[in-house]
């Protein structure tokens, strides 16, 4: 149910704080990020960045008088906050940030709406100087590639739309990164999600959404184990966004007022047609159908297309056409009105529990998008790996490829992806 390839990820120097408010691995960053913009190249690995830094101080990992915190940092207001609270709370506290993707140059504004960017590593790097910590950087490019861009292609061009979110912190940030941390001596991984863990009076650990319902990340976490659990831990879960910002301004933060990240990190631009084909995906022309097959328009490629997608069909239609259903084996894309639109039941593979349940059948709320309202159903365990969810109301754009996560009120029960 959970299979994760090991592999070893390549690690830099580690990075100290200066008093130079710009300091030589900032300037190496600017100059090399310079370099890309203007030539057009991909930025190199952050290893040879880290070869500019002067005085790079080799940090003991075996010498700890107090709990040791690996913080993963992407340079936002979350994650920052995370490292100066457990800092102020006595944690013996290590940054990391990890490179994993080989950013091209892009204009400013698209580079703010992303996460995992040279900026956000320069940012992390400022937070930990302020704070005063250990600051490393791990270069996990060709596990991302293989792990997250290559399924989030893959998954495409079979005609489904990928979580590439969910993929990343299941396989990248709670496995590979949580075992690099204990090969450093961390006791603990945090990150700056705004989840909960809590634990049982039976002693098992629960995952629970985010104190800000409007903040929560709990969705793309479904993938976490009891043992992966037992070493994280989350510290603004418990707080409202407001209260982070306030703290990071508090303890004098430079990302504190810093945008979130809005679109994929590979994908700044939000072109997600263009990256797929510039990576191989062909522009496989085929017909927009109707249910019945009458043939309405034609589309340039069914990687253009999602369930529930309406805008950009390109057909005059006395109503509102939506995307149902996309057929890959005849390349088609099956159009129809918003009635059409809604399933009542879903199957769901590859399932993952937070603790595995005790029942074949049980109810539950069952959110089928990051920003849908979780909706009662029934789960009906079909196999070890597999479940069906029948909702006791219709829901609008049940799409494959996406994850059904199943709730208990605010506690996460586990989940699987839509066939």
């Amino acid at each position: 149910m959970n299979n994760k390839p090991a592999l070893t990820p390549n690690v830099s120097n580690v990075i100290m704080p200066s008093a130079d408010p710009m300091t030589p691995v900032e300037k190496s960053y600017k100059s090399l990020w310079g370099k890309a913009e203007s030539d057009d190249k991909h930025i190199f690995i952050i290893s040879t960045v880290v070869q500019y830094f002067q005085g790079c101080w080799d940090y003991d990992w075996e010498v700890s008088v107090s709990k040791r915190v690996v913080v993963a940092m992407s340079g936002g207001v979350d994650s920052s906050v995370s490292a100066a609270l457990l800092k102020e709370q006595g944690y013996d506290v290590v940054g990391v940030s990890l490179q994993l993707y080989d950013p091209v140059a892009r204009d400013a504004a698209s580079r703010a709406k992303t996460c995992c960017s040279l900026d956000d590593v320069m940012d992390a790097c400022r937070v930990a100087q302020k704070i005063d910590i250990p600051f490393e950087v791990i270069d996990f490019r060709a596990e991302f590639k293989q792990m997250v861009i290559d399924n989030f292609i893959a998954e495409y061009a079979a005609g489904r739309t990928p979580n590439p979110c969910i993929k990343c912190n299941d396989l990248i940030k709670f496995d590979l990164l949580l075992n690099k941390a204990q090969t450093m001596g961390a006791d603990l991984l945090a990150t700056g999600h705004y989840v909960r863990i809590t634990q049982h009076d039976e002693g098992f650990y629960q995952l629970r959404a985010g104190v800000d319902q409007t903040k929560d990340q709990s969705y793309f976490l479904f993938t976490l184990t009891q043992e992966q659990l037992s070493k994280i831990i989350f510290p603004v879960g418990e707080l409202e966004k407001r209260r982070v910002r306030e703290l990071a301004d508090s303890f004098g933060l430079p990302v504190a007022q810093k945008h979130e990240s809005q679109e994929i990190c590979f994908i700044p631009d939000n072109d997600y047609a263009g990256f797929l084909e510039r990576n191989g995906l062909s522009q496989s022309h085929g017909d927009i159908v109707a249910v019945d097959g009458t043939v309405l328009g034609h589309h340039a490629g069914i990687h253009r297309y999602t369930v529930g997608q309406r805008k950009g069909l390109g057909i005059a239609w006395k109503k509102p056409l939506y995307v149902v259903s996309i057929d890959r084996k005849q390349d088609r894309i099956v159009v129809a009105e918003e009635s059409e639109l809604t399933r009542s039941h879903l199957t769901a593979t590859r399932s993952s529990w937070v603790q595995v349940p005790t029942r074949s059948k049980f109810r539950a709320s069952c959110r089928i998008r990051y920003r849908h309202t979780p909706a009662p159903c029934l789960v009906s365990l079909t196999s070890e790996e597999c479940f069906e969810v029948s909702f006791d109301q219709p829901q609008f754009s049940v799409t494959p490829g996406q994850a059904a996560v199943l709730y208990d009120g605010d506690r996460v029960l586990g989940g699987g992806w839509i066939d």
